[in-house]
């Protein structure tokens, strides 16, 4: 695995926490039935929502589209997690 620093490692588990709170919110259905609903590998969706992976922009805009919203919705919901004050690159 490569590195990363501690914030990369804070933007990837809460993008994981965004897609799985948009999950439930609006599917209402475990990971392994959206998965499959959405021909998803479960195994990385599980990844993906706990933070251990960095999802390629492939998988992020198959995942948005099976929420039902905009990959760019998907980013500003993460925006709007992370805060204002929130860089990955030190100024």
């Amino acid at each position: 695995m490569q590195y990363k620093n501690e914030k990369m490692l804070h933007l990837i588990k809460t993008f994981g926490e965004c897609v799985r709170k948009k999950r439930i919110e609006t599917t209402n259905k475990s990971l392994t039935l959206f998965s499959y609903e959405y021909d998803l590998d479960s195994g990385n969706m599980s990844r993906i929502e706990n933070g251990h992976i960095e999802p390629k922009l492939t998988m992020l805009w198959r995942i948005a589209e099976a929420l039902g919203i905009k990959l760019s919705d998907l980013c500003k919901m993460l925006e709007n997690s992370l805060g204002d004050d929130f860089f990955l690159i030190d100024k």
